[in-house]
This record gives structure tokens, C-alpha cells and sequence, in this order.
């Protein structure tokens, strides 16, 4: 059976092929009068220590700037 998070991105993937304004209007509404929105998300274990993880970078600099980033990565594809 497929978790949450997996329904949840086919549906975006779907989601995102549609154009017809009336089909995505009647879907916003659908989902706008939900009480999802109230919903607490619940983060996996995985999740939660990448993102702890994450706040011990910031907090000890261990940041790289996105120019820096576009750079490390033109690096690796002219090395591909």
C-alpha cells in the first residue's frame, strides 16, 4: 500500500499535467474547504535528524552560499 507521502506527490504529478481553469478550480475548492490545514504533520525519524542535522550546520557555519553551490556544480557536470 502506498504511504501518504507517495499519494500525496502522485497527485501533484497529476496535478501538475492538468490546465483546464475550471477542473483546478473546482479541485481548489475541494481541498480549501478541507480540514487538512489543521492537520499537525507528522515528520519521520529520518526527517527529524536531517533537520536537526541541518541546525547544527547553520549554528556551527558550516553553510556554503548558492553562488558557491553553482559553482561546486559546474564543477562536477564538466567532470561527468
Amino acid at each position: 500500500m502506498d504511504t501518504a507521502d507517495n499519494i500525496r506527490n502522485n497527485i501533484i504529478d497529476k496535478l501538475l499535467t492538468i490546465s483546464n481553469k475550471e477542473y483546478l478550480t473546482a479541485l481548489y475548492k475541494l481541498i480549501s474547504k478541507s480540514s487538512v490545514e489543521n492537520d499537525a504533520i507528522q515528520l519521520s525519524y529520518d526527517q527529524l535528524l536531517m533537520l536537526n542535522m541541518s541546525e547544527d550546520d547553520i549554528k556551527n557555519n558550516r553553510i556554503v552560499s548558492q553562488e558557491e553551490l553553482d559553482k561546486l556544480d559546474l564543477e562536477w557536470l564538466k567532470n561527468l
